[in-house]
């Protein structure tokens, strides 16, 4: 796992994350990893996993309907483009 490095952090700042980490019943380190990830994954981004389960419900597609397109698909590689 990687490991980051903030230097040059104010003792302000450095004191507003220890009260902001209290609060959230955990340590500073923990609380800088809970604010880095929120701010580079936002909530409201799209997950794929969630959609393609959305699109399922829509049209209410089962897991019968699954089998049976697994059923019927090729399985065989598919052959290169040849460019000639």
């Amino acid at each position: 796992m990687a490991a980051v490095t903030i230097r040059n952090l104010s003792d302000e700042v450095h004191r507003a994350l220890k009260v902001r980490a209290a609060q959230h019943n955990r340590s500073t380190e923990a609380e800088m990893r809970a604010i880095l990830e929120a701010a580079v994954r936002p909530e409201g981004r799209l997950l794929l996993g969630a959609a393609l389960r959305e699109i399922g419900r829509k049209h209410d597609i089962t897991n019968a309907d699954i089998e049976a397109i697994e059923q019927v698909r090729d399985t065989r590689p598919a052959e290169p483009v040849k460019f000639e």
